[in-house]
């Protein structure tokens, strides 16, 4: 028999209901204007006061001028190379490091695991890190972008309690069967635990993705700048001009904003259609990360 709701249930019920829907608006807002903006007439935005939930007439000129950019194609260029492999890297050191310390038979496994745990809370800090980096040759290069950060101490925790999940009868029967230890890595433990590895892909590739600070201590050849960079350049350096050396003083002032809103738009929009491939492993990862079974 269906439960009659009270007053005081119908009212929880609403406002919760209007709690995230006001929730929703002020979080999705923010975007809405930006793609409104990147579409608007530059003019016409340059006089827009308050919220604006359609665009201002209508114009590409500020994709136009982006995608004639030439660094916006280096920058895309550059940045797949670094989430590409770097996140091919990041899974492949994780899962082997995540790996040996899920086994009861490791030495100093616990030892071994305090070590690394405490390097999420006390770091060497910027300038010891950055001699290293320059001292292994790496200052002005792809790999300063990647080898640093290859495995994050997160992530290999998450990765190593779900190993730990999996029963131990599956890898004595492989063992059985003659298979070792990467026998049993890549065909037993890893097809088990694509939710998870789903999720690592998803924080490391978003993480390569979204890296400037890096590249902004570690590169100084413009042609290894990652698309943050460059983005970084148009958003807070304002550097627009080279994009609009044909323009008059006013109309520069006037597509300069459209600009940069349009940038922001090319440079999310990637990570905004892969995003809900993976979504859905999301959850079901992170849960069978955090919890022993």
């Amino acid at each position: 028999m269906k439960e009659r709701k009270t007053i005081g249930d119908i009212s929880f019920d609403l406002s919760t209901y209007l709690i995230l829907s006001i929730l929703c608006i002020v979080t999705l807002y923010p975007f809405i204007y930006i793609v409104m903006a990147s579409f608007s007439d530059p003019a016409q935005f340059a006089q827009q006061r308050g919220l604006m939930f359609w665009p201002t007439g209508f114009s590409l000129e500020g994709y136009r001028l982006v995608f004639n950019n030439p660094m916006i194609g280096i920058g895309y260029l550059n940045t797949i190379f670094y989430v590409v492999i770097g996140t091919v890297l990041n899974i492949f050191f994780t899962s082997l490091g995540a790996y040996a310390l899920s086994r009861k038979n490791v030495m100093l496994r616990d030892p071994i695991m305090m070590i690394i745990v405490f390097t999420m809370f006390f770091g060497g800090g910027l300038i010891p890190t950055y001699l290293l980096v320059n001292g292994l040759g790496l200052y002005d290069t792809r790999w300063a972008l990647i080898l640093p950060g290859l495995v994050g101490t997160f992530n290999l925790i998450i990765m190593r309690t779900s190993f730990q999940a999996i029963p131990d009868s599956l890898e004595e029967s492989a063992r059985i069967d003659g298979a070792n230890d990467l026998t049993i890595l890549f065909r037993i433990i890893l097809p088990l635990s694509m939710p998870v590895i789903s999720v690592m892909i998803l924080f490391y590739g978003v993480g390569h993705w979204n890296a400037y600070f890096n590249a902004l201590i570690y590169l100084r050849d413009r042609d290894l700048y990652p698309l943050q960079m460059i983005l970084r350049e148009i958003l807070i350096i304002n550097s627009t001009d080279s994009m609009t050396t044909n323009m008059t003083t006013d109309d520069r002032a006037f597509v300069a904003s459209t600009i940069k809103y349009a940038a922001i738009i090319v440079t999310t929009t990637p990570i905004l259609i892969i995003y809900p491939f993976l979504q859905k492993y999301f959850v079901k990862g992170v849960m069978i990360g955090a919890i022993k079974g």
